[in-house]
């Protein structure tokens, strides 16, 4: 008795798993796409997607992959995402000729099915360094006992970096069934494989032509996501691709290092030239503006902080130019700390994250040529007769507005918009021009102009 009721306990509870892992009919795909370098926005897509498919109950999200690889730290997000998602995902490398290099490796290889389009390659798994070119290969340990070079501070930081990338990598192979060897070649070697190659490795689970071929291939499998069973219904279902919005696009933008660097030289000379003019407020607001957006950009991005030093220091020097008179000595020397600066300011070799030379050299152009508009001013200024103060007042011209009754020989004249008391060697009429010859407290020493003009009589 007691046997049968367990096996009607066992009949019900199977009955009720296979009902509960069954997609139910018109459960959408979710589509999303990566294509460039991985960073914020991408990871910021991704998340956002994988949480869009919980809520409208997808029963399988597929990521086409097309990337030359990114920042580890976004990267890591996407799987966290991945690995938590009750909805499975697919990571399809397409279409053909398309990549997963890098950061699309680890992706691959922690989503539920990984899938790749002929013409398509993965691998390339060798982390970079942030601010830095890589040091050399890190060499095998020693058997015990043996005694062993001493290694530097940077062999001894690729190494770590290496082990724990080897480890993450097999970890996930290990989690997904597949091959961990080869997933610790790829980190350790920087190898990479064709997709025919890959599938026969074991390094993926399917090869596709396109997006319908891998959701017939798919229909009726059976996937864990999260702890849950479920079987995929993708033969006939609807497919849904979900496009960034405005605000990942935005982000894109920001955080591309070439226009993080735009946005710096903006700033700077927005504030610059606010600190110059003061009153108008557009310098400042959009040089406050940009500024801040270059800085939340670069917080974000692999940046070298002896780069982004030298940076500010040239920019320094280029404002500090227009204040003090160095003669362009202070004002070039910044322009060689910008230009040594932004080479260095991102790492290049960290896929996608690199700042094209032509524009470094254009903004330095940009520089020095708004220097050099800047020194040409100040040398026409030096040049220039002073207009203020004594040396401008005496030589120039005033006008006679009224003559003491008592002695036509002293008066009132209005100078450079002033009213001063004025004497003459010879009698003042109202309206007379007379020159400036010197002046003694408030008292004027004026003469009748050559080129006087009487007005009244």
């Amino acid at each position: 008795m007691i046997a049968r009721w367990c096996r009607y306990l066992l009949l019900l509870l199977w009955l009720g798993g296979l009902t509960g892992s069954q997609a139910a009919p018109g459960q959408p795909v979710l589509v999303l796409s990566i294509n460039g370098a991985i960073g914020p926005a991408s990871a910021d897509y991704l998340i956002r997607g994988l949480d869009h498919a919980t809520g409208a109950q997808a029963q399988l999200v597929v990521i086409r992959l097309d990337t030359p690889g990114g920042l580890d730290s976004s990267m890591r997000e996407i799987i966290k995402a991945i690995l938590a998602s009750p909805v499975p995902v697919a990571s399809f490398v397409a279409p053909g000729g398309a990549r997963a290099a890098s950061a699309g490796t680890y992706i691959l290889y922690a989503s539920h099915v990984a899938a790749m389009a002929p013409g398509t390659n993965l691998g390339a798994a060798t982390p970079v360094q942030i601010g830095g070119l890589p040091g050399p290969a890190a060499p095998p340990a020693a058997p015990t006992g043996d005694k062993q070079a001493p290694q530097s501070d940077q062999d001894t930081l690729t190494r770590k970096q290496v082990n724990d990338a080897a480890a993450y990598i097999r970890g996930l192979a290990q989690l997904r069934g597949r091959n961990a060897d080869w997933a610790e070649q790829a980190v350790r070697e920087a190898v990479s494989l064709p997709a025919s190659e890959a599938l026969r490795l074991k390094v993926i689970d399917r090869v596709a032509n396109d997006l319908p071929d891998l959701l017939r291939q798919l229909d009726g499998k059976t996937l864990e996501a999260a702890g849950q069973t479920v079987q995929l219904d993708t033969a006939t279902a609807p497919v849904i691709e979900r496009q960034p919005d405005w605000r990942t696009r935005l982000l894109a933008v920001i955080t591309n290092p070439s226009v993080a660097l735009i946005l710096i030289m903006i700033g700077v000379y927005g504030l610059m030239f606010e600190f110059m003019s003061p009153g108008s407020g557009v310098g400042g607001v959009i040089g406050g503006i940009c500024l801040l957006l270059a800085l939340y950009a670069l917080q974000l991005l692999p940046v070298s902080y002896a780069g982004a030093g030298l940076i500010l220091l040239g920019v320094a020097f280029m404002v500090a130019e227009a204040f003090m008179p160095s003669f362009g000595v202070v004002g070039f020397g910044g322009i060689v700390a910008f230009v040594v600066g932004a080479v260095i300011l991102m790492d290049t070799d960290v896929p996608g994250f690199g700042i094209p030379l032509p524009l470094i050299l254009f903004l330095a152009l940009f520089s020095a040529l708004l220097l050099g508009g800047v020194l040409g001013m100040a040398m026409r200024a030096r040049k220039r007769a002073l207009v203020s103060g004594d040396a401008g007042l005496v030589g120039s011209l005033a006008t006679v507005m009224a003559v003491n009754d008592s002695d036509p020989f002293i008066g009132s004249v209005q100078a450079q918009g002033e009213q001063w008391q004025a004497q003459c060697q010879t009698p003042l009429q109202v309206g007379q021009r007379v020159r400036v010859i010197s002046r003694k407290g408030v008292l004027l020493d004026v003469s009748a102009a050559a080129d006087a003009v009487v007005q009244g009589d």
